[in-house]
């Protein structure tokens, strides 16, 4: 059995991936693009050791700061897993669809071809990427990524088609909510050091592509540089994570067939349990 746990930040995916784990005896695969990068813990909220309770997590503190990591390269080792343990309950949980739908799905890549797009305004290039797809997540300002897209399209040949029996979960509330507890997150990630962890790694590796376009970190590092002052950066963090979080909901809706649950942050308990109460109808 697969459990698929997807959502914005803040609604307890992290939470219920553990209670799940500990139910069904389950192995834990992170589906966070910036979680597979060693020392890039507050910015990413990533799992600490000691909240574990002793699941194993995979996929999780794999690459260097200064590597690159693709989807693809994703989806190469999260297959090797996917096989490895085949045979007892693997629980992905992350808020990075594409990985997502690469692992599960028989997603195949165009090969890469390299245009020259250095005539086209950072506007031209998102019209264009939208052109190929409606429901694009990408950052219009993030050029690199619109160029790496246009150069290979993110296309299949067909339609990808699931290659698993999986239940997937998505954890979802009200947008205010959402919103308040993404500001709130992103204030405690302050509290809890991120500017002493990006000013670190800034300071060890230089700008590199993962620090250059991972929310929490382009912007404290904006700030190094002098483009924002601390309180300028700090809401440019909350504007930008409230903003993918919109995407997020978006292409999950389109791309997957993902079973919504309202996350009651005053009892989760009662979450869990109508969770189980799914997955348990759905097993039967």
């Amino acid at each position: 059995m697969i459990i698929c746990i997807v959502g914005p930040t803040g609604v307890g995916k992290t939470k219920l991936s553990i209670m799940l784990a500990k139910k069904y005896h389950a192995i834990i695969i992170n589906g966070d693009a910036c979680q597979v990068y060693k020392e890039l813990n507050i910015g990413t909220a990533k799992i600490k050791e000691e909240e574990k309770e002793g699941i194993p997590h995979y996929l999780l503190d794999i690459k260097e700061v200064q590597d690159e990591y693709s989807v693809c390269d994703y989806q190469k080792d999260i297959r090797v897993l996917l096989d490895k343990y085949k045979d007892r309950p693997i629980i992905l949980v992350g808020g990075t669809g594409l990985y997502l739908k690469s692992a599960l799905y028989d997603y195949e890549f165009s090969p890469l071809i390299i245009k020259d797009y250095r005539d086209y305004s950072n506007e031209e290039l998102y019209e264009m990427a939208k052109r190929e797809d409606a429901n694009l997540v990408i950052d219009k300002n993030n050029r690199r990524r619109l160029e790496n897209y246009l150069n290979r399209l993110h296309k299949v040949a067909k339609e990808p088609k699931l290659l698993y029996d999986v239940k997937f979960i998505g954890l979802t509330t009200d947008r205010e909510v959402l919103y308040t507890k993404i500001n709130e997150r992103v204030d405690k990630m302050i509290d809890d050091g991120l500017v002493e962890e990006v000013k670190c790694l800034y300071q060890k590796y230089g700008k590199t592509k993962i620090l250059s376009r991972a929310i929490g970190y382009k912007e404290i590092i904006n700030y190094f540089e002098g483009a924002y002052s601390l309180e300028e950066a700090i809401r440019e963090i909350k504007k930008n994570s409230r903003h993918y979080a919109k995407r997020q909901y978006t292409w999950f809706n389109n791309q997957m067939n993902i079973n919504w649950f309202q996350t009651d942050y005053n009892d989760f308990s009662k979450t869990y349990l109508e969770v189980i109460k799914y997955i348990e109808k759905e097993t039967k």
